[in-house]
């Protein structure tokens, strides 16, 4: 009896989609028909090899790209895209679906899986696996994919049963952790922030310099030589990199800050209070569990005292009576709490949390880190210089930026993988230390002093109290300063400016 093969065109209901998104989906992926696409940025940012790596060669089939909103994550997949069609892969390999700008979605149960089928049937015409016995696997670009309610259970359907690479971008990471548990070992997660300071020189000056701090190299931080070659290396590029640590000053670290320079600072704030925050606020932390509608007007009043009170740790003495007062409703630590951590799963912030030493926890509050100080200027209107100049022309506001300053270096740090950073509230007799990173069995304390000024015995107390208690196996500690070149008596410190510790990366 003669066998018969049964083709994914045999079945009429397979792979059908509404007209209007398989219109949508045609003019989103121009290359299926040999047509140029929208142009992307020239400049890529680190993590562009990273994902081009992954998405290929990882040992994933799913990569997810994580984010505040704005920082470039669209522009990556868009550039990934690119890369592979001037390779010469077949555009039909290519699949391209942005979850946040295709109300033809609605009516979907299952949007991935029946886009998915769609695509087989109508520009693969045949099954992912048949397709990459013949040219290789094809490949899903999956954009905020967080606006999918159920997303991870249909990512993992398909690479469970499918010979295809995927990568799938989200802007709230509460959403996306949520899914990550079904996806255990089948997804690698990849964090972007805003820009570092080595990639302003590149997108605003045209700089093209190498990273000093390659990845997955943690274990280096533990030694002085590395600072002592970090400050050395920041040494080498210093004009190019005060330079660039004056535009982060004026402007943050948002991509779109430097794309466009002439874009007056106004107009700036202005986008990134819509695009950034209020987005955020409005669309990805407005729908909690079970549909549930959290309170739009706390977010935003908890997010405006996180500017405030940015590079401290408040905790309940300065969020409750605030939020009480402004709000006019008996609103307690807890919740605001919870809303913090929401926030925090934004990356808007990052909540760095007390050491926790001898198994006990301690009842600290977190220390608030912003993603970018440029989001509090323009949230509060309120204008703090880190650079050297912009402080001598308004010495009024050197306490402030010296949380910010603090804001942005536990910022830099929490944004590292598999690098471990705590917060050191003052214990009994010993000082208050502003950050302490812990690498395996070792620890290293950092005190941040953002002035001109250096007193080489009272700015360094925290940190001598801390080296010498033995138990916590600090070897050596850093001085964050505001200016280059500072110097003090004691061997086991290590003073470094804010601007070469950033320039590291």
């Amino acid at each position: 009896m003669k066998s018969h093969r049964v083709s994914i065109n045999d079945n009429p209901l397979f792979g059908r989609l509404p007209i209007e998104l398989a219109d949508n989906l045609h003019s989103l992926n121009p290359w299926w028909v040999r047509k140029p696409s929208k142009q992307v940025p020239p400049f890529h940012r680190w993590a562009f090899p990273k994902l081009k790596r992954l998405l290929t060669q990882g040992m994933t089939p799913a990569t997810v790209l994580r984010g505040p909103r704005r920082v470039g994550k669209t522009v990556l997949m868009r550039q990934l895209i690119e890369s592979l069609l001037t390779e010469g892969i077949n555009p039909a390999r290519i699949l391209y679906v942005p979850f946040d700008e295709l109300p033809t979605l609605l009516g979907l149960k299952e949007p991935v899986l029946d886009i998915s089928r769609w695509y087989e049937k109508e520009i693969l015409k045949h099954t992912f696996n048949e397709f990459a016995r013949k040219e290789g696997p094809s490949y899903l670009f999956l954009d905020e994919v967080q606006n999918l309610a159920n997303w991870a259970p249909q990512i993992k359907n398909l690479v469970d049963n499918h010979d295809l690479r995927a990568v799938a971008t989200g802007s709230s990471s509460l959403r996306i952790e949520s899914g990550r548990d079904s996806l255990a070992g089948r997804i690698t997660t990849l964090d972007l922030g805003p820009l570092f300071l080595r990639e302003i020189a590149g997108l605003r000056f045209g700089e093209d310099l190498q990273a000093f701090w390659p990845e997955n190299t943690v274990d280096k931080l533990s030694t002085e030589d590395f600072w002592f070659n970090a400050i050395e290396h920041g040494q080498k590029a210093k004009g190019i990199r005060l330079r660039s640590f004056k535009a982060f000053s004026d402007r943050g670290a948002y991509p779109m800050a430097h794309e466009r320079a002439d874009i007056p600072w106004e107009e700036l704030a202005d986008n990134l209070n819509e695009t950034v925050i209020k987005r955020a606020i409005q669309h990805d932390l407005r729908t909690g569990p079970r549909g549930q509608k959290r309170d739009e007007k706390l977010l935003e009043e908890v997010f405006r005292l996180c500017c405030r009170y940015t590079g401290q740790a408040p905790g309940p003495p300065a969020f409750v009576p605030e939020i009480q007062q402004a709000l006019s409703a008996n609103v307690g630590w807890n919740r605001i709490l919870n809303y913090l951590r929401f926030l925090d799963r934004t990356m808007l912030i990052r909540l760095i949390q007390p050491l926790e030493l001898r198994l006990k926890k301690r009842k600290s509050p977190p220390k608030i880190c912003l993603c970018d100080h440029a989001l509090r200027a323009g949230w509060l209107q309120e204008i703090v210089p880190l650079d050297i100049e912009g402080l001598q022309a308004n010495p009024h506001l050197t306490d402030l930026a010296g949380h910010l300053a603090e804001s942005v270096l536990g910022y830099f740090f929490a944004s590292i993988p598999s690098l471990d950073i705590a917060h050191f509230p003052a214990r009994g007799s010993e000082p208050e230390i502003d950050f302490i990173l812990t690498v395996g069995t070792r620890r290293i304390p950092i005190e941040v002093k953002y002035r001109r000024r250096i007193d080489p015995h009272d700015d360094t107390r925290g940190l001598r109290a801390f080296l010498e208690r033995t138990v916590y196996n600090a070897p050596f500690g850093l001085l964050v300063t505001l200016e280059d070149d500072v110097r003090v008596p004691d061997p086991r410190i290590v003073p470094i400016s804010l601007s070469a510790l950033l320039w590291t990366k």
